[in-house]
């Protein structure tokens, strides 16, 4: 079976002026080109009416624009609609488009599965089957209904963002950009399990915002939930955070999963204020949603609230996230690529 024609988008302005040279087009045509494919969302090359009939035929033999349709599309009672998307080699990867009244957000995916195994996670529970690319990434973005809606993307999905690392920037560079959609980084959440390194990374080349997975301020506990904890103990992570700007120039948000009689007591919510005392963090606890074959079960709505209000008052901002989607499988923790 042949291989498709490589994709355009995910390219950014370095990879669309060396095509320009390739197609006998002077280099200024490569900004041209980038807004057609993300501002103006073309769906074929014959679309690219700027171009000369020749270049146009020449990228044509040799490209493909590489936008993809969703292959399914379920919707919720509450208005949050699960898109599927083919990721090549017998996978699937899931996007979750959550409408509000001032705010549409897609949560996109990143990889194939995901390496982390954490016990909570449909996702991780199915192994790790490859990176998505920045086309597969962006392709996301520009190819559900809703795209032209979007306030802000989320790379909360299916993997672990920062295992992506270089298709993940070359992503948030196509939203960011001023050739691109040119969004600002503001509209762009990247969450992570703490892989200090990559963070770093993505926090010195881009401006988007960063979230935390953190789920228990003890390391034996967060251990037994995410073994990322081995490798990089939130501890640690928390400290590494501390060397930027989270104050005025982005956000730092900390997601935490709440348990039933597991991480739900004032002991928890006490350690999780002491763990980020002295920086901007806020706290966003959401509620777990159930999975096949786990003994964890949600906290009740009264213990979050009294979580909430023990940290707020220890000067910690923290609100429950409203759960969308559980009807659909889209929920936190819940995308598994299935039809």
């Amino acid at each position: 079976m042949s291989q498709p024609l490589p994709s355009l988008i995910g390219m950014n302005l370095d990879d669309l002026t060396a095509l320009t040279a390739e197609c006998g087009l002077p280099r200024f045509q490569a900004k041209q080109i980038a807004r057609l494919l993300y501002a103006k969302r073309i769906a074929s090359i014959d679309a690219m009416t700027y171009l000369p009939k020749a270049a146009r035929e020449l990228m044509a033999a040799r490209y493909r624009i590489g936008r993809e349709a969703p292959i399914e599309r379920v919707a919720s009672a509450d208005g949050t609609v699960k898109y599927l998307f083919d990721a090549g080699d017998g996978c699937a990867v899931e996007s979750v488009f959550i409408p509000e009244a001032d705010r549409a957000t897609l949560c996109i995916s990143s990889q194939k599965g995901c390496k982390m195994g954490c016990a909570f996670c449909m996702t991780g529970r199915q192994g790790f089957h490859g990176n998505l690319t920045a086309a597969q990434i962006i392709n996301q973005v520009l190819s559900i209904p809703e795209s032209e809606q979007l306030t802000n993307v989320v790379f909360m999905g299916m993997g672990e963002p920062t295992d992506n690392l270089e298709a993940v920037i070359s992503a948030i560079g196509i939203l960011s950009a001023e050739w691109g959609l040119a969004w600002s980084p503001k509209r762009v959440t990247v969450s992570s399990i703490g892989r200090i390194a990559e963070l770093r990374a993505i926090i010195e080349r881009t401006d988007v915002h960063i979230a935390i997975s953190v789920h228990s301020p003890f390391h034996e506990e967060r251990l037994g939930l995410m073994p990322v904890e081995r490798a990089y103990r939130i501890a640690d992570v928390i400290d590494a955070m501390r060397d930027y700007d989270f104050a005025h120039q982005r956000r730092l948000s900390v997601e935490y999963i709440v348990w039933d009689r597991l991480n739900d007591d004032y002991r928890h919510a006490d350690a999780l204020a002491q763990l980020l005392r002295g920086t901007a963090a806020r706290v966003n606890l959401i509620r777990f949603h159930r999975i096949p074959a786990s003994t964890l079960k949600p906290a009740p709505m009264a213990t979050m609230e009294a979580f909430r209000d023990r940290l707020n008052a220890a000067g910690v901002l923290c609100t429950i996230r409203r759960s969308r989607g559980e009807d659909i499988q889209a929920a936190c923790g819940m995308l598994a690529g299935k039809h």
